[in-house]
Parts: structure tokens; C-alpha cells; sequence
């Protein structure tokens, strides 16, 4: 018999970290989050980390352990999650995995195996070069002639991993598509249950949101991301989270505090949509449709169903 987890997956503001929590209670469990940018210190408001109250009723894990100038990958994820569910296991608790990056939650439930290639600086300088002096599709077209298949998937603004594609083949001599296919080969530890939630109504969930980045305003998003943009120079990819990105022209006297807190609730809204569109692509997900009357009560008993099948 496998161990058991439980996944709790959605858009942003949808209701995860409160069912999340909830679940955990009844379960025995706790949580492991799967939020790329919750990893990070220093930036609770502006990544809607649970409460200090909420992390006191339950155990959370990967949250806040990382400076902002790190860098953080995939494969890290996934070797960390591991070693967490394995550890609530081995006390006789069930792993609760809740969270909206759908790259970290497809990795760990489909156990991909990250080939263990050392990154070559040298490489990644020359080409971070390339892309400034010649943009990003430049290189994304240099990817299509050497791997084609992994080209397909990215777009140029994914500097990032259009570079890392393009510094695997260089390094190894192989596609990051081949290893990609290879990686798929070995079975997981793990049984999962994953559950996502959604709204019958769009404007539902885009009203939740807005009402959260309103919330996040109260809250001091604006001194938090200003300590962020004072930093931008000197960290990784943590200034460009939602909330932080959207308010520098409000610091660099570009553009009003209104018109900044409008762009954050749009590109919210329009990241929900990404979340929406990745996960309607993963095979077994159980999905729970909720409305503007659920509650957390529907929500709870609809996830305790599905887990009971």
C-alpha cells in the first residue's frame, strides 16, 4: 500500500488555504505548500501567505525558508517535497499539498526525475547576452532548431527557461525534451488524490480576487513591495511576483497608486486564468465547483466525498 496525499489545487483566491487547513484537521495531517513564490521571506502579503493563526493550527512546510536572492528550481521543489511528505509519513500523518503552482504539483505527482546537470555559468552569461542584444526570440528561435519540442511549449518571455533548454543541449548534448520523456518512466512512492477548486461563475472568483488585492492594500502591500523594488537589483526572481512588479511605476513616479492597484487585479485575474487553463490539462484531477453562496462547509464535505470513493 502506497502512502496517501492529498493535493488541494486551484486558481489564486479561490479558497485553498482555508480548505487546505481544514482538511488537514480532519485528516491528521499537514501541509506542504506548493507556491513558488510563498518560498520566499519577506513577502507574506504580497504572496497571500496563510496567517500566522492559520500556521498555528496546523503544521505548514515550505513556506518563508528562502532569501529573496535565491534561486529556487523545479528540481528543488521536488526533492524538498519529498523529503517532507516523507517525513510527515514516517510520523503516521498524511501529507496535505496546497498550493497554485501547477509546475511544482505536476512534478511531484508525476514524479519527474530531474537529470543531475550542473549548470554552466559561463553558458548562461553568453546567452543572457544574447538575449539582451538581440531579444528574447532570438533565442527562443535558436531552441527551435536544436529542440523543437521544447520550444513549442515556451514563449519568449520565458528567458529563463528558453536559457536553460538552450545550456542542456550545449552542456550534454541532448534535448531537455528527451530527458523530459525519460523522466516519466519511474512509478511515484505515492498515491495521490488531487482535488481542484472552481467557480460555476467566473466573476465569482475574479470578485474574490479583487477583494483579496484590496485586503492585501490594508495590510501594507505597498511598504512590503517597496522593500522588494529597493532590492531588485540584488535578488532573483522574487521581485516579479504579482504585487510587487505592478506597483513599481507607483515608485518610480510613473503612474498613479489607483492605476497600480487596478494593474495588480488584473494581472491577477489574468494569472487565475493561466492556473485555470494548466490544471483543465492534468489527467486525474477531481474537480469541486463551488458558487457565490459555498462556503467552506460545501467545500469541505464535497473534498471528504472524493476522498472517500
Amino acid at each position: 500500500m502506497k502512502p496517501e496525499i492529498l493535493v488541494i489545487a486551484g486558481p489564486t483566491a479561490s479558497g485553498k488555504t482555508a480548505l487546505g487547513i481544514e482538511m488537514a484537521l480532519r485528516l491528521n495531517g499537514e501541509i506542504i505548500s506548493a507556491d513558488s513564490m510563498q518560498i520566499y521571506k519577506g513577502m507574506d502579503i504580497a504572496t497571500a501567505k496563510p496567517t500566522a493563526e492559520e500556521m498555528s493550527r496546523v503544521p505548514h512546510h515550505l513556506i518563508g525558508f528562502l532569501d529573496r536572492s535565491e534561486n529556487f528550481s523545479v528540481a528543488d521543489y521536488i526533492k524538498l517535497a519529498a523529503e517532507k511528505a516523507d517525513d510527515i509519513i514516517s510520523r503516521g500523518k498524511v501529507p496535505v499539498v496546497v498550493g497554485g503552482t501547477g509546475l511544482y504539483i505536476s512534478s511531484f505527482v508525476n514524479n519527474i526525475q530531474f537529470p543531475d546537470i550542473k549548470n554552466d555559468e559561463k553558458v548562461r552569461e553568453r546567452l543572457r547576452r544574447e538575449a539582451s542584444e538581440y531579444g528574447n526570440e532570438m533565442l527562443l528561435e535558436k531552441l527551435r532548431k536544436c529542440d523543437p519540442e521544447t520550444a513549442a511549449v515556451l514563449h519568449a518571455n520565458n528567458l529563463g527557461r528558453i536559457i536553460r533548454a538552450l545550456e542542456v543541449f550545449e552542456v550534454t548534448g541532448r534535448k531537455l525534451s528527451e530527458y523530459k520523456r525519460e523522466s516519466t518512466l519511474v512509478e511515484s512512492p505515492y498515491k495521490f488524490t488531487t482535488v481542484a477548486l472552481t467557480y460555476d461563475n467566473r466573476q465569482v472568483l475574479y470578485d474574490r480576487i479583487n477583494k483579496r488585492v484590496d485586503l492585501m492594500m490594508e495590510n501594507g502591500l505597498v511598504d512590503e513591495a517597496y522593500e522588494i523594488f529597493s532590492e531588485r537589483d540584488s535578488i532573483g526572481t522574487a521581485h516579479q511576483a504579482i504585487g510587487c512588479k505592478e506597483l513599481a511605476p507607483y515608485f518610480e513616479k510613473k503612474a498613479s497608486l489607483d492605476e497600480c492597484v487596478e494593474k495588480i487585479k488584473q494581472e491577477t485575474r489574468r494569472y487565475a486564468k493561466k492556473q485555470l487553463t494548466w490544471l483543465r490539462k492534468e489527467p486525474d484531477i477531481n474537480w469541486i465547483e463551488g458558487s457565490c453562496e459555498s462556503d467552506i462547509n460545501f467545500f469541505i464535505k464535497k473534498c471528504e466525498n472524493l476522498i472517500a470513493k
